[in-house]
Formats: structure tokens, sequence, C-alpha cells
């Protein structure tokens, strides 16, 4: 079907419905709003209340149903879907660069150990006391805007880099590394929010799961391309500085053409919503939607209280784990800083086939509790070998240990925003996912302060079994999550209905068709 400027769109899960029927029931009580308006009829004593956003698709004048909203899925999703992947992909590769080479840098720089770590903190402290602004100019200015500051800020901070190619140029190189910091803020809330805007109920999961793979992939990069690109010469500081040059230039090159890209691609939403859930938030006016409340009411959901912790902890372990595998690897392997890189390659690889599984997983099942408790054990059991195996002197061990433990925690990331948007709906998924992206940084700061003093002062086993033990916290957490997929509860029981258009003067068939709704919620 082929649509105004000849942009053809792919008919959605419920394509266009003629017509609905009587106004349709609150669904678990979640939807906020007002009661029905008057001159809508009387509720039968047994109906509950109307959704106020089925509400406003009533058609003026006796509260005669309106037509169902059309949804349609636009192909424009998969490009704006790529592009945001890609340079989220580049922004984590300029997070991980500095620490899979933390012995090189520091050598080159003339700085210790944790200054270099600080290049990676930077990214975590930045964005705690950014991220409110951040999702409110999200969802006051909306996503094209975000998405441009992410993509600009990131290509500015990877040219500031390019001038601090000289051993005394530690703080630009800090600072170049703070711009990028705070172009992160205006990435990491965007997977949910992109999923849910532009795709449909059946592959909204594995969108955001492909989203969030984006950045995970560019992590998997920062593993392994820069010890290929710079290799450690103590000895030749001039071809050190050459070789970090070619890793900063080209940063900067890819970077500015995505944000380019971004300015081309992306628009605020699709012409048609993708799903109903969607819909419906569409015809909420804007001057009902208040952002203060929304923070309110998510700090008082204690479901997404015990999700905004438990992520925390897990994200925060596996950014800690990211910063100081290195210095971990080359403890028990020294002049291993390439096989350092792979192993992380292996990790955050591993972690992206796990996103996709689940991200498919939960498309098809629906079963967010279930499948994140289960991730979060054996992310767990995988931590604990990965600690105890570590230092046998094997590093074919490394790799395998290395990539399970990915393959579950970093697996974990999508399926986090994923639950959390399904229990705070209506709530914007930009400040759910900001919320629980400013947990994980909080806890990967503590996370990787503390383990890296026990991996200094003791061991890398000593860093680890403390991460394991807050694992274990976070599983403990995870268990008492109740489970209310208030998006899932929407889609499905709307989708589920089998109803004719009934004449307003009938008064009959209203009574009993509004029943059959309520029922079928």
């Amino acid at each position: 079907m082929v649509e105004d400027g000849g942009e053809e769109e792919a008919e959605g899960e419920s394509g266009e419905m003629p017509a609905a029927a009587a106004p349709l029931q609150r669904c678990n009580g979640f939807l906020p709003g007002k009661e029905a308006a008057a001159g809508g009829g009387e509720q039968p004593a047994s109906a509950a209340p109307a959704a106020p956003e089925a509400e406003a698709m009533l058609a003026e004048g006796g509260g005669r149903p309106a037509a169902r909203p059309e949804t349609r899925l636009s192909r424009r999703r998969l490009a704006v879907l790529a592009v945001f992947s890609c340079y989220s992909l580049v922004n984590a590769f300029q997070w991980i660069q500095y620490s899979i080479l933390s012995n090189i840098f520091a050598g080159f720089y003339g700085v210790s150990f944790t200054q270099i770590d600080w290049l990676s903190m930077v990214y975590m402290v930045a964005y705690v006391p950014l991220i409110l602004p951040a999702t409110w100019l999200l969802d006051a200015r909306g996503l094209r805007l975000t998405a441009l500051l992410g993509a600009g800020l990131n290509a500015l901070g990877a040219w500031l880099k390019c001038g601090s190619l000289a051993p005394q140029r530690y703080p630009l190189t800090l600072a170049a590394q703070a711009v990028c910091a705070v172009a992160q803020v205006f990435i990491l809330g965007l997977p949910s929010r992109i999923a849910s805007v532009w795709f449909g109920p059946t592959e909204v999961s594995t969108a955001c799961a492909v989203a969030v793979l984006g950045n995970q992939l560019g992590t998997a990069i920062g593993f392994l391309l820069p010890p290929v690109l710079v290799p450690n010469t103590p000895n030749d500081i001039d071809l050190m500085a050459h070789n970090i040059g070619i890793m900063f230039y080209g940063t900067a090159i890819v970077s500015t053409l995505l944000f380019f890209l971004t300015g081309v691609v992306f628009e605020e939403k699709p012409k048609y919503p993708p799903s109903y859930s969607q819909a419906v938030l569409q015809t909420k006016p804007p001057e009902d939607y208040s952002y203060k409340q929304s923070i309110i009411n998510l700090f008082k959901n204690i479901p997404f209280m015990l999700l905004l912790i438990s992520y925390g902890i897990m994200t925060g372990a596996f950014y800690s784990v990211s910063t100081l595998l290195n210095q971990m690897i080359v403890t028990h392997y020294e002049g291993e800083e390439v096989n350092a890189g792979r192993i992380g390659l292996t990790l955050v690889v591993a972690g992206m086939v796990g996103s996709i599984i689940c991200g498919l997983w939960l498309d098809y099942t629906k079963t967010y509790k279930q499948t994140t408790l289960i991730v979060y054990i054996l992310s767990f059991i995988g931590l604990l070998v990965f600690t105890f195996t570590l230092d046998l002197g094997y590093l074919i061990i490394v790799f395998v240990t290395g990539g399970v433990l990915g393959f579950f925690m970093t697996g974990y990331l999508p399926l986090g925003f994923e639950f959390a948007v399904e229990i705070t709906y209506p709530e914007s998924e930009g400040t759910s996912s900001g919320l629980l992206n400013a947990s994980a940084q909080i806890f990967g700061i503590v996370f990787t302060l503390v383990q890296g003093k026990l991996t200094t002062d003791y061991s890398p086993r000593a860093g680890n079994i403390f991460l394991c033990a807050w694992i274990f916290v976070g599983i403990i957490l995870t268990a008492l999550i109740k489970s209310d997929l208030r998006r899932h509860n929407v889609n499905s029981g709307i989708m589920n209905l089998d109803v004719k258009a009934v004449p307003v003067d009938s008064p009959v068939e209203p009574e009993s068709t509004t029943l059959k709704i309520q029922s079928a919620l």
C-alpha cells in the first residue's frame, strides 16, 4: 500500500478495522484519566468505567463509537533502527577504547591506572546528573532532536580526541571523553522508545534487542580493534601516537557520517501508529502529560523500583567487568593484551546472541519475569565459574567462561528495558529506560572503584566475588517483582475483540456488547 510521497507501508497487526463497539473498559485500572464524559450514555451496573484513551476515540455527539484507529508498519522503521544502532555502536566503542589498552594509555599519557579507569567511569558520572534533563527533552522535544544531539555530540567528542595525541594532553582526552559521555545520555534511553514508537507488538522486543545490540557490538569492536591498531610500543612514543591517531581520526570520520545520516533518516514518528497501545497514547492530549507526575508515578511503582535496583546491579557489574577486564587478564597472563581484547570480544558477541534470542523469546512468549529471573540466575552462575577458573593458566578456558558469562549478563540488558516498559505503561519509555540506565551508572561507578581496589590490593578473584555477592542480591529482588504486563494486556485485549458496530438507538445491544468487551479484557 503506497501512501503520500510514495512511501510504502506494510499493514500492521490489526490493519484497518471499520468500526469499534461500545466504549472500551479500563484494563486493570492502570490507564489514568478522567471519568466518562457526560452525554456518553450510562454504563451498565456491572461494567467498569470506560478508559479515557478509548473515550478519546469516540466521535462527538451521543457517545457513538468511532472507527478503530488504523495501525501500520512503516518501512522507514528499519532505517531508523539501523542508523541508531550504528551511532550507538560508535559511542560504545569510544567508551571502552581506553580501558582495553589501559597499560598502553597509562604509559603514553604518564598517568596512573586509576586515571585511565576514569576515562571509562566519566560515562557513568556524566549520566547520573544529566538523565532527568535528557528524558525531559525526549518527552518535550521529541525523538528526532534527541537522536541528533546524541549523534552530534558523539562526533564532536571524537574530533576533540584527535587533538590529544601527545603525552601531556591527558586533560584534553578526558574532556573529549566527557563530551562523548554526554552524548551517551541521549543514546542509552532510546532503544525502548524507538521500538515502541516504530515497531508492532509482535516485533517490539526484538527491535529493542537489536537497538541495544548496536551498543554491545560497539563494545565488542572496542575490545577487538584497539589492541590491533595500537600495539604496545613503549620504546617508540611517536609510533604509538601515530597508531592512536589512526584510531581517533577513523572514529571521528565515521561518527560524522552517522550524524548526517541521522538527520536524513530520523523522523519523530511514523504516519500511522504501529500498535494499538501507541494509538491509545497518541490520542492523549499533550497538555494532559506531566513529566514531574510521570517521575512520581514511576517511583511509586513498587515492581519498577525493584527492577530499577536489580537492573542497576546486573548492568553495573557488566560495566565493571568490561572496564577492568584488561587488568584481570594481564594480572594472570602477562603480555596478553591482544587476547584480553579477544576475550572481551567473545564476552560481548556472545551477549549479542543472547540479546537477540531473548528478544525473540519475549516476542513469542511474553514471559518477561520468568525470562529475566532465569537469565539473572545463569549470569550469577557464569560469573562464579569465570571467577574460579580465571587463574588456572589456560586462556582457552577463560575464552569459554567469558563467552558464557557474556551470553547471559549482556543478554539481560534488553530484557530489563522491555520489562520496565511493560510494568510502567503508559508512562514514557524514555523516562523508565533513563532511570534504569542511571541506576546502572551509579552501580557501575561504585562497582568499578571497589572491584578495581580489590583487584589491585588483593587479586581479581576478590573483586569478582564482591560482584557475585551483589548479583545474588539482584536475584532476590527480581524474584519479588510482580509481573503486571500492562502494555501487553492492552494490545492483546483489544486485538482479541470480535465485536460489531451497534446503532446508538438500540436499547439492549450496547449493554451486551459492553459486557463482551469487558469479558475479553
